[in-house]
């Protein structure tokens, strides 16, 4: 059945056509969008609301982790060589060029309008059922949905469309950021009551709990005051609250120590289970986007993908795509920490052998084979921040792996694909020939340090993925809590927390398990750091940037910016399809 899609701007109440799915599972197998009805059942509607989460929304390189990363100083994607011009989209995310027409801005923007338009589908059919047992957690769910994508609309581009969804001749109205989120606040924290606890009434992880609200109004609750005052020389982060009980920054602790004290999660000691491809349920994650292979619907590998060079091959049939870094100015703050284990883990085989990736590794065994593959053997790349040399398999020829004469994969030297007389060398630094442009030649694609924090899925070329997506984490609400104690001027209380997350993290076995090593004073440089730490390509790190006053400052091939691309224009062809959105302050000029 072929997926079709509306004219969002519209929010034109759709009619969703879905194979049978269980009431709890709600696990989307096929949606039809068609003009005109809103006969979905409570059941597919809202799995429909959820499944935009992963139709490319909140999973693909291109779209919320393009705007919140590429924008900053954690991720660039530049063009190398023959690669990755397109047109100059993604460099301008970088260098702060985007205009209205960035397609990158606009599919981005698309996505979530889908979000929003299913959602308030979903509020529609679960408030029409009759004679349904859960229609007052499927109405809440719905609601929730609403406010996440509304919210990350709003946070994006300081508008979002509503529509009333008990109305079926309702206009459209736009919401502007600044009075939109206390709405949204007040709107989640109502729901509350009629949504399940994490694991009661078959809940899980991928849908909209308790435990999932909480983290999004600590979310909201610590970015409020930029949402208030965009623009603003400074941000008022303990204003009264939206129900004047505390401050903004005392909800941010409140609700995120509901979900700290709760014994149902847990910090991972070995911190990079939480990006593996074998992650659902892990108990440190809150809230995710499920994705799974075998599906129709897709998924995606993207986040591991793309920072991954074409000699890299996970299997014989798989590769990256030499695309995203860091810049240098984000590697920088990890200066004498490369012995925290966020940092960087190396990957040990069942038969005791490690890959050190240093020059000294001879070979590594064949026995571990890729998931539903034709005995494809499975090499393991080390994971964190990948610089320097880098050694792997070779493929040969006939399409396998060099291997030794006892059958191990052997382990060489590297280079580049797409220039084969370039060592696979991932330097620290840039140093573009023009250096207001993020383009390298064809002799200079190996810079930049990349990210293998994400395990790559090898089980289905490279493309889509198993792996689920945290969308809120435990790791995330203790860097929001210290932040919130900081920004209190509790300085003591937000060291304890920075703390915990370094000191529970381990190192492999390599290291003997040792655990990060605690500060001894939290100044606010280095809580900024310790964030970064935490957060790295999570799709946070422009959020955390704005609020820090860091996003607007000059960096590698990106200038010191205006205020105003603190937020993303609406996309021109909103514009042109309608007068309903008004541009964005000085994206029409």
């Amino acid at each position: 059945m072929k997926k079709t899609y509306l004219s969002f701007h519209k929010l034109t109440c759709i009619f969703l056509t879905v194979a049978m799915v269980g009431c709890t599972d709600l696990k989307e197998d096929v949606i039809d969008e068609v003009l005109g009805s809103n006969n979905a059942s409570p059941e597919n509607a809202l799995s429909a609301a959820y499944g935009q989460l992963g139709d490319a929304t909140f999973v693909d390189h291109g779209n919320v982790f393009a705007l919140q990363e590429y924008s900053t100083d954690e991720a660039m994607l530049p063009t190398r060589g023959s690669d990755w011009g397109d047109g100059g989209v993604w460099r301008a995310m970088h260098e702060f060029t985007w205009a209205p027409d960035n397609s990158v801005v606009t599919n981005t923007w698309n996505n979530l309008n889908r979000g929003i338009t299913k959602s308030l589908t979903a509020i529609a059919s679960a408030n029409a059922a009759t004679n349904f047992a859960q229609k007052a957690l499927f109405l809440a769910e719905a609601k929730g949905m609403l406010a996440f994508y509304t919210y990350h609309t709003l946070e994006l581009y300081g508008q979002a469309p509503y529509r009333n969804p008990l109305d079926p001749n309702a206009p459209v109205e736009v919401r502007k950021a600044d009075v939109a989120i206390d709405e949204l606040i007040k709107e989640v924290e109502s729901i509350i009551p009629d949504l399940a606890n994490l694991k009661e009434q078959n809940t899980h992880n991928a849908r909209f709990t308790k435990q999932a609200a909480y983290g999004l109004l600590a979310d909201m609750y610590l970015n409020r005051a930029v949402l208030k005052d965009r623009y603003a020389a400074t941000f008022k982060f303990t204003e009264p609250a939206v129900d004047n009980n505390g401050t903004d920054m005392d909800k941010v602790i409140y609700y995120t120590t509901l979900l700290i004290d709760n014994p149902m999660f847990q910090l991972e000691s070995n911190y990079f289970k939480n990006f593996d491809i074998d992650n659902k349920g892990r108990p440190e994650l809150i809230f995710v986007v499920s994705q799974a292979i075998n599906t129709q619907r897709s998924s995606d590998n993207d986040f591991a993908y793309m920072s991954m060079e074409r000699n890299q091959k996970p299997s014989p049939v798989n590769r990256g795509t030499n695309a995203s870094c860091v810049t240098p100015e984000f590697y920088a703050t990890w200066d004498n920490n490369h012995d925290d284990p966020r940092f960087a883990r190396k990957y040990q085989y069942t038969d005791g052998t490690w890959f050190m990736n240093d020059g000294t590794d001879v070979s590594v065994p064949a026995t571990s084979i890729v998931p539903n593959s034709t005995n494809q053997p499975w090499f393991h790349f080390n994971r964190g921040m990948v610089v320097g040399q880098q050694y792997g398999p070779i493929l040969l020829a006939n399409g396998t792996f060099d291997k030794t004469a006892d059958g191990r994969i052997k382990v060489s030297k590297l280079v580049c694909e797409k220039n084969t007389t370039l060592p696979m060398d991932f330097t620290p630094a840039l140093n573009f020939d023009n250096p207001a442009q993020s383009v390298f030649t064809q002799a200079q694609i190996n810079r930049g340090v990349r990210v293998f924090k994400w395990e790559f899925d090898p089980e289905r070329d490279n493309g889509t993925s198993n792996v689920d997506v945290p969308l809120y984490r435990l790791g995330g609400m203790y860097c929001m809590r210290a932040e919130a104690n900081f920004r209190k001027g509790l300085t003591g209380p937000a060291l304890i927390d920075i703390n915990i997350l370094r000191t529970s993290r381990t190192r492999e076995a390599l290291y003997n398990n040792a655990p990060g090593v605690g500060l001894l004073a939290l100044t606010e440089q280095s809580l900024y750091n310790e964030i970064g730490f935490e957060m790295y390509w999570e799709m946070n790190r422009r959020k955390q940037m704005i609020r820090f006053g860091t996003f607007d400052k000059a960096g590698t091939a990106k200038p010191a910016s205006e205020p105003f691309r603190r937020i993303f224009p609406i996309p021109q062809s909103a514009i042109d399809a309608s007068n309903t959105f008004s541009q964005n302050f000085k994206y029409d000029e």
